[in-house]
């Protein structure tokens, strides 16, 4: 299936298009899938096998200006829940699960914080965790740090990098994702060997990118503010999985999540690098669908 016959969207309240694909099983169990950064929903393609295999219905919505999402000016982390409770009742669902990979971590917190009644189930995959907090930023390297101040305090930075990464995305994905990938860990590394890993990928920056940059810099400015949900205020369980060999979220970010939720049960993976959605989709939906009975 190409991606313009996965293009899909449908209308919110406000007028917005959100855009969504499907993977999976489509009569089995509903889990919403929130892409990480800056990606979109062709993300999820990497759990598509392992949710087919476990009869799961995985719904991986775009957030505003990704992908086909339109763009939404001023939104905030907590804003999330409400599109995704929307997306839900046009889809038909009425419980689900969801799931975040890296930067859709945040967006999990934000759904467990305001809409648990609606949830089945939560998890967080190689998730990002405040980053105006020093425990959960100390893993990075200085010089990501130095750059995160940068972007923080002097906005026009963040708004030419990421204008220069859509123009580098549409000139040549492939090497763009290249250039993306270089500091990678070997573990990591790997698994762009595989054909079908590096399609996935390359297609999902293109569509993360397809509107510009307008999005990633918006996205990455919330990222580095204060959030506006508060992890301690979750009522459920949530799942979380990290590797301690992640050199793009350290894992320093799921450590601050995991004695912050008031319960979280966390799995760290010893050698393991970002992409454990690649690598371990089945075992995540598994413990997920074992939630979900609970």
């Amino acid at each position: 299936m190409t991606i313009a016959e996965r293009a899909t969207t449908l209308r919110l309240k406000d007028g917005r298009a959100l855009g969504y694909a499907e993977y999976g099983d489509p009569s089995g169990t509903p889990l919403f899938y929130f892409h990480g950064f800056p990606n979109s929903r062709e993300n999820a393609r990497l759990a598509d096998d392992a949710a087919r295999r476990n009869h799961v219905r995985l719904i991986a919505l775009e957030r505003p200006g990704f992908g086909l999402s339109d763009f939404k000016r001023g939104r905030t982390l907590a804003d999330w829940p409400d599109d995704v409770s929307e997306a839900a009742d046009a889809l038909g669902v009425g419980r689900f699960g969801i799931v975040g990979l890296s930067g859709g971590g945040p967006y999990v917190a934000a759904c467990a914080a305001k809409i648990p009644d609606r949830l089945t189930t939560a998890g967080i995959v190689s998730g990002v965790g405040p980053l105006t907090e020093r425990a959960a930023r100390k893993g990075y390297p200085l010089s990501t740090r130095i750059g995160m101040w940068f972007w923080r305090y002097i906005p026009f930075l963040l708004t030419f990098a990421m204008w220069f990464s859509a123009l580098s995305v549409r000139r040549n994905a492939d090497n763009a994702l290249r250039w993306s990938i270089r500091r990678l860990p070997p573990v990591d590394k790997e698994l762009f060997d595989r054909p079908e890993v590096w399609a996935a990928m390359r297609d999902d920056i293109r569509e993360s990118f397809r509107q510009g940059g307008r999005a990633a810099a918006q996205e990455m400015r919330l990222y580095l503010r204060r959030w506006n949900v508060d992890p301690k205020t979750i009522p459920i369980e949530v799942l979380l999985w990290h590797g301690d060999a992640d050199t793009m979220v350290p894992i320093s970010n799921g450590r601050y999540m995991a004695e912050t939720i008031p319960n979280c049960r966390a799995t760290y993976y010893p050698g393991e690098g970002h992409f454990l959605i690649v690598k371990h989709a089945a075992d995540i939906e598994v413990a997920l669908l074992a939630q979900m009975r609970r």
